[in-house]
């Protein structure tokens, strides 16, 4: 058993900032343990060299991961569905020497963790209408999907995984229509209306004007909620954010200026480190 675990959220490739708080917070790796909340790469000074580093993490034993949107997308740019775009600095990875083997490797990490019996972590949260379990079989089934052995069933879900159709829930989805919609609640959603049906334009701060009929997920009565605490990340203007006692914002928004967050599980501490790498980076939030 671990002594300390920690949740880190959205890292989008700033390894000077994970290094600084991992020294803030003193990792042992033969003691501690770390749960990324996803979005390893992306935006940030060094994604092929914060890939490497948490890779050899996991593999160790000392550390586990969520895919976020941004991890799909380097999936999806790295198999020739997407071209890479300049600002998510993600082409070092495909070029690297070892870039199959972190490309493999990347694929195999699950859409929804348990960090213990009573907390899950996904990287954008949970919709209400879900219970964590059903929450944990809908992740799993996105994650056989990424992790097939058959390549052209991989490319299949990834060249279908973008858009914003279908917006709401329903039993009767099939096939990449269902794994799509699944994809866009644990990695994208931030807004739902009362019913779960997503809204897709919204990355602003709480008290910015949301579509009518919109709130955040976090803000219904949620099923997931009632049993465990939820973990995210996704959301960068929320900074840290504690939600409510059972739901933790840990997205500091390092990409942009800010600050990279862990929080401790066994007495709910949260800690900060700025990111010390300055980026010529135009204002906004993550996408």
């Amino acid at each position: 058993m671990a002594r300390y675990n920690y949740v880190i959220g959205d890292i989008q490739g700033c390894f000077e900032a994970l290094k600084a708080l991992l020294k803030q917070i003193q990792f042992d790796a033969d003691q501690d343990f770390i749960w990324f909340a996803g979005d390893l790469v992306a935006r940030g000074e060094n994604s092929l060299g914060a890939l490497r580093f948490i890779r050899k993490l996991v593999e160790a034993g000392s550390a586990a991961t969520v895919l976020g949107n941004h991890d799909l997308n380097l999936l999806a740019c790295a198999r020739g569905i997407k071209p890479v775009k300049a600002r998510d600095k993600t082409q070092e990875v495909i070029d690297a020497i070892d870039s199959d083997e972190l490309i493999d490797w990347l694929r195999k990490q699950p859409l929804c963790l348990f960090p213990d019996e009573q907390t899950i972590l996904t990287h954008a949260g949970i919709p209400c209408i879900w219970t964590a379990e059903q929450t944990a079989g809908f992740a799993g089934e996105v994650a056989d999907v990424l992790a097939d052995d058959d390549f052209t069933v991989v490319d299949d879900f990834l060249k279908q995984m973008y858009g914003a159709e279908p917006d709401l829930w329903s039993d009767d989805l099939t096939g990449n229509t269902r794994l799509r919609v699944i994809t866009n609640y644990l990695t994208r959603m931030r807004l739902t209306d009362e019913a779960g049906r997503l809204e897709f334009s919204f990355k602003d701060e709480l008290d910015a004007p949301m579509p009518k009929g919109f709130q955040p997920w976090f803000e219904y009565p949620s099923k997931a909620a009632e049993t465990h605490q939820i973990i995210f990340g996704h959301w960068a203007a929320l900074r840290g954010k504690t939600i409510s006692p059972n739901i933790q914002n840990v997205d500091g928004g390092v990409v942009w200026g800010n600050q990279l967050i862990a929080w401790r599980l066994e007495d709910r501490q949260l800690f900060q480190v700025d990111n010390p790498v300055l980026q010529d980076i135009s204002s906004g939030n993550a996408v």
